[in-house]
């Protein structure tokens, strides 16, 4: 065996063992922290498989800004999960449907690693051929994400900053309210 495949075990045996923990797990903190973990290592796994883009986002969204944000809203609600006193039927039936029509919408979809689908006979071709010597970076990749794509990377990283703004105004808007309501409660008892 040599060191790429053990690394690749290892990180796979990691994220197994992290994603049976998370299940197991009541306390909402922990179940933070544990996901960023998760996200780390795979993270890891995609520089292990030589996807060093894909990583990065992954430890930025997911290690970084993901785990943030829900360290935000454990702070306002709480660190463990409550009972749910509902049924379970709608959330059941809500996840089937959404499921059913993921997979009712991927129906038509080229076969996999069809050489005769659109993406194989159109722009493909074209960038594997060209973007070196178009762009001048090495990686086919990076020089679609930051050349060709631009503008849809630069909607994705707008997307992402509005996410995180609005999700801080609604943090900021929870703990003003919080002690406004103090702040009455103590001029009534006054």
């Amino acid at each position: 065996m040599d060191i790429n495949t053990i690394i690749d075990i290892s990180l796979l045996t990691l994220l197994a063992i992290t994603a049976v923990i998370l299940l197991r797990l009541h306390n909402l903190l922990a179940v933070v922290l544990l996901s960023g973990i998760y996200s780390l290592l795979t993270a890891g796994l995609f520089v292990s498989l030589d996807a060093v883009d894909v990583a990065f986002t992954e430890a930025a969204v997911g290690a970084g800004l993901t785990t943030v944000l829900l360290l935000g809203a454990i702070a306002v609600t709480g660190r463990e999960q409550s009972v749910t006193r509902h049924s379970r039927i709608l959330p059941i039936a809500v996840t089937t449907i959404t499921a059913a029509a993921l997979i009712y919408g991927t129906l038509d979809m080229p076969k996999f690693a069809d050489p005769n689908a659109p993406i194989h006979t159109h722009v493909a071709p074209r960038y594997i051929e060209k973007s070196g010597e178009e762009i001048g970076i090495p990686n086919i990749v990076t020089s679609v994400l930051a050349s060709y794509r631009g503008y849809d990377t630069l909607g994705e990283v707008t997307v992402v900053f509005t996410a995180a703004i609005g999700v801080m105004l609604l943090l900021s808007g929870s703990r003003k309210s919080k002690s406004q309501n103090v702040k009455k409660n103590v001029d009534k008892n006054e």
